[in-house]
């Protein structure tokens, strides 16, 4: 019976050291409220990728990368960047339900109360957006956006340079977010 009141004892007290630990940083870049992890097909929401050089972004945005893609500094990608692979997460109404994630290109950072602390820049000769539900949030994007999906958003982000849409029935879901801009033309390029 002691030994039990013994590793009680003990693990309240990790717990009560864990929890009045020394206080945490401000976090560098945008993190998910809630994140789940990966199945061995791509069928849930993963965890962010927080990326800061040219071949992890390149790896995190493909089709087995994460659904949010992160940058700590700005960067430079010498080729076009493929923005594909599909999540999904639990509808909030019906939790047996999956619906899309969309994926999102994080060009800030942010603290632990979510707050903008920085944005940065993006650059590459193209991007294409595959992915349904994509967004660009925060910082630029400079170069040419090409988008094959439906959904596409640009939230509190620039694009200097020109969205360029494959259908008029993509270009019809596109919304410019609160705080996005666009430089170029937006427009159905073939």
């Amino acid at each position: 019976m002691k030994i039990k009141a013994i590793i009680l004892t003990l693990a309240v007290g990790a717990t009560l050291l864990v929890g009045c630990g020394a206080k945490k940083e401000a976090t560098t870049a945008p993190v998910p409220a809630k994140t789940e992890t990966a199945t061995t097909k791509t069928d849930v929401v993963t965890t962010a990728s927080i990326v800061k050089d040219q071949d992890s972004f390149q790896k995190a945005v493909g089709k087995k990368g994460f659904w949010l893609v992160g940058i700590t500094q700005d960067l430079t990608i010498d080729k076009e960047i493929i923005l594909e692979g599909e999540f999904t997460k639990a509808d909030k109404v019906d939790a047996t339900k999956k619906i899309p994630a969309g994926r999102k290109l994080a060009l800030y950072a942010q603290d632990d109360k979510k707050v903008k602390t920085a944005t940065y820049t993006l650059k590459a000769p193209k991007m294409t957006i595959k992915s349904e539900n994509s967004k660009i949030q925060g910082g630029k994007f400079v170069g040419d956006v090409y988008v094959e999906a439906k959904g596409f958003t640009i939230v509190d982000g620039k694009v200097e340079g020109n969205v360029y849409f494959a259908s008029e029935a993509i270009k019809s879901t596109y919304k410019l977010g609160k705080g996005g801009s666009v430089t170029g033309t937006v427009e159905v390029k073939k």
